[in-house]
């Protein structure tokens, strides 16, 4: 794979003309907190030969590069564009780009209002396991999860079963969409065990404007077509509006291993 990082065509000497490959994290590229199996960087660095990729998702860097990257591989050196929360951060070709602040956007008061809010609800939930880390804040987003982001991976698994009966997190949604209907704000329940909350429109469309600017650098690409990969494609899911979005051309994935097998039936490899 270091090799693959390195030695690739520039962007627009890519044999695949004005497209490119953009993917979902969790459930698309690997298991949720997994690291992705070899098969499918493999399978991303022969694509990267002939189409540009990119990745887009809601957690920070940290943990893509623990999903997507190795210990000696940045993750930003195995995609062309990488869009850590939803794009809010974003690199190109390794080089980061302009980023912006969700608590810049919302402000300090604001923003402690809604984060006790889901505090003092998560701690009067009687749900099978609570562990830590009930609010993660991100730079472009507030992450929201009632069992909390320490969970281990059996406990997560657990808490979606649970979930997936009782409707906890589409329950705190609903409550939440009530209570703050006047911050313009934007709950997207995606992955196993949280929900994200960002302002309207920086959901993951919000990465299409790097991808569009491309055209307008000196050597850009006019990207005519944008693919998207994703599995939580449904209305209501993180990756529903980018999928929808008349700019991609949507790809509704169940599991990594069926996002490779239609990458291959794609470029027919």
């Amino acid at each position: 794979m270091a090799q693959a990082a390195s030695i690739i065509p520039p962007l627009n000497e890519r044999p695949v003309k004005n497209t490119i490959l953009l993917f979902d994290v969790d459930n698309t590229l690997s298991l949720p907190r997994r690291a992705a199996t070899p098969q499918v960087l493999q399978l991303l660095s022969t694509l990267r030969h002939r189409v540009a990729i990119g990745y887009v998702g809601g957690s920070d860097l940290s943990k893509q590069q623990e999903q997507l990257g190795t210990p000696d591989i940045p993750v930003t050196s195995l995609f062309d564009f990488c869009f850590p929360e939803n794009g809010l951060i974003a690199y190109r070709m390794g080089q980061p780009l302009a980023t912006h602040s969700f608590i810049g956007w919302l402000g300090e008061e604001k923003y402690k209002k809604l984060v006790n809010f889901c505090l003092h609800y998560i701690a009067d939930l009687d749900i099978p396991v609570k562990r830590g880390t009930f609010v993660e804040f991100r730079n472009g987003m507030v992450n929201v999860s009632p069992v909390g982001r320490n969970a281990t991976v059996e406990e997560r698994n657990g808490f979606q079963a649970y979930d997936k009966e009782h409707e906890v997190r589409r329950k705190m949604v609903e409550i939440l969409r009530k209570e703050f209907a006047d911050l313009g704000l934007t709950f997207s329940i995606g992955g196993q065990i949280s929900f994200d909350v960002f302002p309207h429109g920086w959901d993951k469309t919000y990465c299409l404007q790097h991808v569009e600017a491309e055209k307008n650098r000196p050597d850009g690409v006019d990207y005519t077509e944008i693919h998207f990969f994703g599995d939580k494609t449904m209305k209501g899911g993180n990756d529903y509006e980018i999928y929808e979005d008349p700019r991609t051309i949507g790809h509704s994935v169940v599991d990594p291993d069926d996002t490779v097998k239609q990458l291959k039936e794609m470029f027919e490899l």
